[in-house]
């Protein structure tokens, strides 16, 4: 009765240890599903003023480094610039500062107090402070705009995962890559996505294949604002967790079958 009542437990424990790593699986998938492409993800087009670094219009909330290549003593105080002096005579340019643009659209700067900046991109944000400091204060100002706020995000498998500012108004694919650190050992380098249009919720994904030349030189390579770069798994890694994972559901059950069976030889 013992043996019989142990027997007919084993297809209850089979079931669950089964049941297990079906939901393993299902949880994979539903890892990946954030980064499928779908038709719904292609119904509109992204408007690409809005990401483009180099068309990118100023916000309230951004944060402008802001560098005056002529002379350092009109974006900044005396006491800054004490420590830089070696730096500027040594042909390094001046200090960059940092101004956020308040909520009423404007940075406040030395000597010519605030300038309304929301709307402009960076190089009419430069022109515009050169104009204003030549009319005011110096004769052939340089200033230098740098939006710096502008990022885009690493995630998978990739070395550095994390956010990444873009300081230049082109940086490639495999610059951004390069600053991460490059793929993982897990890295599948002809599966590499490019999430655009501000989210999970993007209007556009952009596949790329590392290994072919023509894909690396499609213009829509180029990195934006808030670009999410998801680099998937290779099928050896896959095949590799989901191995792990069914070996880690079912030592238990083995665990539990080598009991019961112990059990049964010992009361014989």
């Amino acid at each position: 009765m013992r043996i019989n009542r142990l027997i007919s437990y084993l297809p209850l424990l089979f079931t669950v240890s089964a049941l297990a790593m079906l939901l393993g699986s299902c949880s994979y998938k539903q890892n990946q599903a954030y980064f499928e492409q779908n038709s719904k993800s292609q119904a509109a087009p992204v408007k690409m003023d809005d990401y483009k670094i180099s068309d990118y219009k100023i916000k309230a909330g951004d944060i402008l480094r802001i560098r005056n290549l002529q002379s350092i003593k009109l974006i900044t105080d005396e006491a800054s610039t004490t420590n830089t002096t070696d730096q500027a005579s040594a042909g390094g340019g001046s200090q960059a500062l940092d101004y956020q643009v308040e909520s009423d659209g404007t940075i406040a700067l030395p000597v010519i107090g605030r300038v309304e900046v929301v709307g402009l991109s960076r190089l009419e944000t430069s022109k515009k402070l050169d104009d204003l400091y030549k009319k005011n204060v110096l004769k052939n100002p340089i200033m230098e705009v740098k939006v710096i706020n502008l990022k885009a995000t690493l995630v998978g498998e990739v070395k550095r995962p994390g956010n990444y500012p873009l300081l230049k108004d082109e940086t490639t694919l495999m610059e951004i890559l390069g600053e991460a650190g490059g793929l993982t050992e897990k890295g599948n380098e002809k599966k590499v996505r490019i999430v655009r249009g501000g989210g999970l919720q993007a209007k556009q994904i952009i596949d790329v294949d590392l290994d072919d030349v023509a894909s690396l030189t499609n213009p829509e390579t180029i990195i934006q604002n808030q670009d999410i770069i998801y680099v998937e798994q290779n099928r050896r890694a896959i095949r590799n967790d989901k191995l792990q994972n069914i070996t880690t559901i079912a030592q238990p059950a083995l665990l539990l079958l080598n009991t019961a069976l112990i059990i049964l030889t010992l009361r014989k």
